[in-house]
């Protein structure tokens, strides 16, 4: 067989020399080897014609197969439309797919190949779409487009440090790296005020990264020099302070060239009389509530005091404000007398009235409605040992009868005074100067409460210091010619706060919250509503919400529902937020030239929860 073959070849001629200066020739007479049409050079692609299923704002582009991967979903591209003489930036939001060419890709051919075992492999090509973001005019700006990219114009791919100067996503806090991209970094600038000022919402079901986000974004925020309060109901926030020892995190944070580190400068207050997920924290200590500082309005909500009760609630809360005026307990001089005529009780409480002051009076009301009652024992020092002039003020305010109102009454307030988590001889209250320094970290450790209603006490007063101590902060700075010290709380679990169902039942709190987030945004206070249940945040609060990290949703509904609240964000991310693995997440910033989908970085701090 081999002397077979050699002795073809033997007898196969070699091509004359005279046949390659004659194809030379004719291609010299054709105009030589191909190049590329002037302004085609560099591009990887080309716009196709419209068709019957094209959209306003969308337009297709064409790959040869050599050029498919390289333009990855949301990779931002150019379109030189030469005909016109007009540039474009787009957004690659669909593909890249790859099609057979003059064949669709499931016609007979293709199936009855792929089912007996074989593959029919034709010529191919790729496929993309590519929404239009604007006209970009020669000095640079980009303005919103008036027409469409020709067909047949060339399409380059913008490099890394071009993207990131289109989309605006350059800055000193980073959040991770944008998908699709080989090492695209994701940044937003922690000076601006359209960012942490403005709100933000960190939604996503369980396991889906929401700690990991919230905790890098704790330690970047740190390290700019702005205070950060963590309302920590589960404790999992209680060690930030220590490293990331997890092998799998460490690995993480190495392949993006970052290293385990703790959160500096943190602190864990917890509530008189409960314990902290992390007794070993070098810096910790207890703090009490301050009745006074609470709006009555706001506590005959989280109570969820009936009308009846409500009327009794006021009535008492009434006779104990003449009562302490009576005793001279507040005011006192001429100062806090012009402060009274101030007072704005749906915004805060009387000053000096504590829970233990109202129980009493609640006490000695229902004793005197219940005529077989003795004299029930007051705390009150001065209630007791003036208990006459107590009952004629108590008179003044007409309370209501049916002494099983005010029983129903004493024992909700009763429970909570039990807890002894007021105006405690054995704590200090919260110092909301202390927490509002430059690169404090305070965490907030509410694990141990079990219970929505004390946790809601704790919010609702921690939000109202936190603003009258950023509104003194802000007059000071500006009185100084300086910028304030920005600050941000982070609200975990933030459905069981304002859910839909309490926000019917609790409209002055929410009306005190949403007074906090609109001058929040003038005094650089920045709020994060973080929760794996969005569906039971109302309208109102997402309202509030400028700002969106949206980690994994599978609920239909609730992206249904979102999509309401959230513009901007285009279809093809909205398909994928049900399918993100965890860490990723659909990043919506208003200091963002559109939404992206994006890999958050691991954190470089210890969560308990995950460790």
């Amino acid at each position: 067989m081999e002397k077979e073959v050699s002795r073809i070849g033997e007898n196969v001629l070699e091509t004359p020399e005279e046949a390659f200066q004659t194809i030379e020739q004719d291609s010299a007479r054709a105009g030589g080897a191909w190049t590329p049409p002037d302004g085609f050079k560099g591009s990887i692609g080309s716009t196709m014609f419209d068709t019957q299923g094209s959209k306003d704002g969308t337009i297709t582009v064409l790959l040869p197969p050599a050029n498919i991967d390289k333009l990855p979903a949301q990779a931002l591209v150019r379109i030189e439309s030469l005909s016109d003489g007009r540039t474009y930036l787009g957004a690659v939001t669909e593909g890249p797919f790859a099609e057979p060419d003059g064949l669709r890709a499931d016609s007979t051919p293709m199936v009855v190949t792929a089912v007996q075992g074989g593959l029919l492999m034709p010529k191919y090509h790729g496929r993309v779409q590519v929404e239009v973001l604007g006209e970009r005019l020669e000095g640079g700006a980009l303005v919103p487009p008036r027409r469409r990219p020709k067909p047949n114009s060339p399409v380059f791919v913008l490099d890394d440090e071009e993207t990131a100067e289109v989309l605006l996503i350059q800055g000193d806090l980073r959040l991770g790296l944008a998908a699709g991209f080989e090492d695209l970094s994701v940044k937003v600038p922690s000076g601006s005020k359209s960012l942490f000022p403005r709100h933000l919402g960190i939604l996503g079901t369980t396991g889906g990264g929401k700690s990991t986000t919230v905790s890098g974004i704790v330690s970047k925020a740190q390290k700019q020099g702005m205070a950060a309060v963590l309302i920590d109901t589960e404790g999992e926030y209680c060690a930030i302070h220590e490293p990331a020892q997890k092998k799998e995190i460490v690995d993480a944070l190495a392949r993006r060239g970052l290293k385990p580190e703790g959160v500096q400068n943190t602190h864990i207050y917890h509530l008189v009389g409960k314990e902290t997920a992390n007794p070993q924290h070098p810096s910790r200590s207890t703090f009490s509530l301050r009745f006074s500082e609470l709006s009555p309005y706001a506590i005959q909500e989280i109570l969820d005091l009936s009308e009846a009760q409500g009327e009794r609630f006021f009535k008492a809360y009434d006779a104990t404000k003449l009562a302490l005026e009576k005793f001279g307990v507040w005011p006192t001089t001429e100062e806090d007398r012009r402060r009274l005529i101030e007072l704005d009780e749906f915004e805060t409480g009387y000053p000096k009235m504590t829970l233990t002051h109202l129980y009493d009076v609640i006490k000695e009301i229902a004793s005197l409605k219940d005529k077989g009652e003795t004299n029930p024992n007051l705390e009150t020092r001065v209630f007791l040992e003036r208990r006459k002039e107590l009952h004629q003020i108590i008179g003044q305010v007409d309370p209501p009868a049916n002494i099983i109102s005010w029983r129903a009454l004493m024992g909700k307030v009763g429970k909570i005074k039990r807890l002894n988590i007021f105006d405690s001889k054995t704590a200090s209250p919260l110092a909301y100067n202390e927490l509002l320094q430059p690169g404090s970290v305070s965490i907030l450790d509410l694990s141990d409460t079990d219970s929505p209603q004390i946790n809601n006490l704790v919010i609702a007063e921690l939000l109202r210091g936190v603003q009258a101590q950023q509104e003194r902060n802000y007059k000071a700075a500006v009185k100084e010619g300086e910028q304030p010290v920005p600050a941000i709380v982070f609200i975990e679990e933030a459905h069981e706060f304002l859910s839909a169902q309490r926000i019917k039942k609790m409209e002055v709190l929410f009306q005190q919250v949403a007074r906090i987030a609109r001058r929040g945004r003038k005094r650089w206070l920045g709020l994060v509503f973080i929760t794996q249940l969005p569906q039971h945040l109302p309208d109102d609060v997402l309202g509030l919400i400028n700002n969106w990290i949206l980690h994994k949703i599978n609920d239909a509904n609730v992206v249904s529902r979102l999509k309401r609240s959230i513009g901007g964000i285009n279809e093809a991310l909205w398909r994928n937020l049900p399918s993100l693995a965890p860490g990723q997440a659909i990043i919506s910033f208003t200091t963002f030239a559109r939404p992206l989908q994006v890999t958050i970085d691991p954190s470089p701090c210890r969560l308990l929860m995950v460790e």
